[in-house]
């Protein structure tokens, strides 16, 4: 940031971090092993939609890009918008693996093309419990979300979590920056 944006109160917006998405393969070991959490066969990745033809372009050669690359993986891949406006890329796939290398894909691709910073979050799930591993693109940082019935959080059971998996996991050291995403395809 330079001199004047300082000034002006402006802020350059964080590059996505992409390569700590990684360690959620390794982590899911010890979420199956140690406390019985298998993967929920589900992902999703959601970005910041722009209103410009390029970023449409981009947008639907990750999805073409994504539907050709994993589809003799098994992978499937549904699109939605939610009620923020948000874009979701909901992955569906038995190999844990091939959805945390589809979503490090989608996200270098929207990197690459120029689009990096409308990169929001990665969603991964886990069962039972409804566990959910949410990695924050511009904190290059995990934390778990465990939603309960109406719009509740097991709060306890994240604290639980984050202690577990501190040494594997780059998790998110600002509770604050726990945000719960309720309605997460995931």
């Amino acid at each position: 940031m330079g001199f004047l944006d300082g000034l002006l109160g402006r802020t350059k917006v964080a590059k996505p971090t992409l390569e700590r998405l990684f360690a959620i393969s390794t982590a899911q070991i010890t979420l199956d092993t140690s406390l019985g959490l298998a993967p929920s066969k589900t992902a999703a990745i959601c970005f910041k939609p722009m209103a410009s033809a390029r970023f449409r372009e981009s947008g639907a050669d990750i999805e073409d890009m994504v539907k050709l690359a994993f589809r003799d993986e098994g992978t499937r891949m549904d699109r939605s918008v939610d009620e923020f406006g948000y874009e979701w890329l909901k992955l569906s796939d038995d190999d844990f693996e091939d959805l945390v290398t589809t979503i490090h894909v989608a996200a270098q691709s929207m990197t690459d093309d120029g689009f990096g910073e409308q990169l929001l979050c990665a969603v991964f799930g886990f069962e039972p419990g409804h566990v959910r591993f949410i990695y924050n693109f511009k904190r290059g940082s995990f934390y778990p979300f465990v939603p309960v019935a109406n719009h509740k959080r097991d709060s306890e059971r994240e604290l639980q979590l984050q202690a577990k998996l501190e040494q594997e996991l780059p998790i998110e050291p600002d509770l604050e920056r726990w945000y719960p995403l309720w309605d997460a395809p995931v």
